[in-house]
């Protein structure tokens, strides 16, 4: 099954876009976009959002969902962490929507999750996270650990011989939740504390002089040495910079991102870049003939042939085409039969396979570790055979190897203790 994207006119598209408390006609059903659009994490989220106006004009195109046409309604949560809760609160019990996709960092999602398990609304989170947490009413479609920091690990260890790791994170809550598990991981496989360096920066750090150095004193014990890099945003400009200014080279001292994509690449001299790695579970460069529809279907939509693709914007692809196919398994958007409809749903992926919605809500996807090349895209290096389940609970953390979550009756339950065979609540 493929799907066929066709062109989009922008303007008729943001007439019918509501920003804020708008009223809507009742012959439409409301979709909900929480996306940054100002302020530090603007510059990721505004394509998110841009995203989806077109799949929610393309679905329109087809003739909407339940006989009804489909509204966007946009609010700007203005990278403001309470602020996501203000506004998704706005979303549901204002503007009435009947799904939310949105947020990007952890501690927005967070933020939310309150809002959504009072109102019993549904929230589609895109973006690659920490793990440990499992909610009734947020569907995961972004990487659990297990789907990108632990393959990851094993490619370079298992293909590049990597013995000793530098664990480098901007300091909040996703790199130090995934380096806990990753520290554990590796300490499993044999790895000496010694051999693991761990380190946090604060967001924007810009003087990576010393930490550099450090990674490469580090580095010339004799034992083959890799960064598993966790740092977000615009610090991983002079990060890659001083590394060249370091003289150190991929080939000596790999760097595989988890927060690296086609768009912090999009612009930048990635010079320092070339040969450098990053894991995700969609390249812009996926040779498919779905691929390809998407990114001319972007490109037609957003008015620019430069514009690029990444991870979090198929993940918002594959949510949503999930939850247009729950509707219309359940006949309704009534968010108790969409969430019982919507677990076993399996709609296409960018990478030419299937996605699968999981009990514990979270999706099958495949694992590509891609190289940096000097026009900024990514050629897949190692790739999984096939797709991976998310893990919405570490195997290597105590506290959560004893959990499992499973959403369908009569479990229901998002951090049931295998253990003790009892469910410890709503799963956080």
């Amino acid at each position: 099954m493929k799907k066929t994207f066709t062109k989009f006119a922008l303007a008729g598209l943001m007439a019918s876009t509501m920003i804020g408390g708008a009223a809507a006609d009742d012959d439409t059903i409301k979709v909900g976009i929480l996306h940054s659009l100002s302020g530090t994490m603007a510059i990721s989220e505004t394509t998110l959002k841009d995203a989806m106006l077109m799949l929610i004009e393309e679905q329109n195109k087809k003739g909407g969902l339940l006989g009804k046409k489909l509204e966007a309604v946009v609010v700007d949560p203005a990278s403001d962490w309470p602020l996501f809760a203000e506004k998704a609160r706005e979303l549901i019990e204002v503007n009435g929507v009947d799904a939310v996709f949105g947020c990007w960092t952890s501690v927005s999602r967070k933020s939310v999750l309150p809002v959504f398990e009072e109102l019993n609304s549904l929230l589609f989170y895109p973006v690659q996270y920490e793990g440990e947490e499992s909610q009734r009413n947020v569907f995961y479609t972004g990487a659990a650990p297990n789907q990108q920091a632990i393959p990851a690990v094993d490619y370079l260890m298992n293909e590049e011989g990597v013995e000793r790791w530098v664990l480098a994170g901007t300091d909040y809550v996703y790199p130090r939740t995934t380096n806990k598990i990753l520290e554990a991981y590796l300490k499993s496989k044999g790895v000496a504390e010694e051999d693991i360096m761990i380190n946090y920066t604060p967001f924007g750090h810009s003087d990576w002089q010393t930490i550099v150095s450090d990674i490469k004193t580090f580095g010339s014990g004799g034992k083959k040495t890799a960064v598993v890099s966790t740092i977000n945003g615009d610090a991983n400009v002079p990060f890659y910079k001083e590394l060249a200014n370091a003289g150190i080279k991929a080939e000596d001292i790999p760097v595989v991102a988890f927060s690296v994509g086609e768009e912090e690449l999009a612009g930048l001299d990635t010079g320092p870049l070339v040969g450098h790695l990053a894991a995700w579970n969609y390249f812009q460069s996926a040779d498919t003939d779905i691929n390809a529809e998407f990114i001319d279907a972007w490109h037609a939509f957003i008015g620019d042939e430069d514009r690029v693709t990444n991870d979090p914007m198929e993940a918002h692809f594959i949510g949503f085409n999930m939850w247009v196919e729950a509707v219309e398994k359940a006949g309704t958007t009534d968010p108790d039969a969409v969430i019982d409809a919507i677990v076993g749903v399996s709609v296409p992926n960018l990478t030419g396979g299937y996605s699968a919605m999981m009990p514990n809500h979270h999706i099958t996807k495949p694992v590509l570790i891609g190289e940096i090349q000097d026009d900024g895209q990514f050629e897949t290096v190692w790739e999984t055979s096939g797709t991976v389940v998310g893990d919405a609970w570490s195997d290597y953390l105590e506290g959560s190897k004893d959990l499992i979550s499973d959403w369908r009756a009569p479990l229901s339950c998002g951090n049931f203790n295998t253990a003790t065979g009892k469910c410890g609540g709503s799963g956080s």
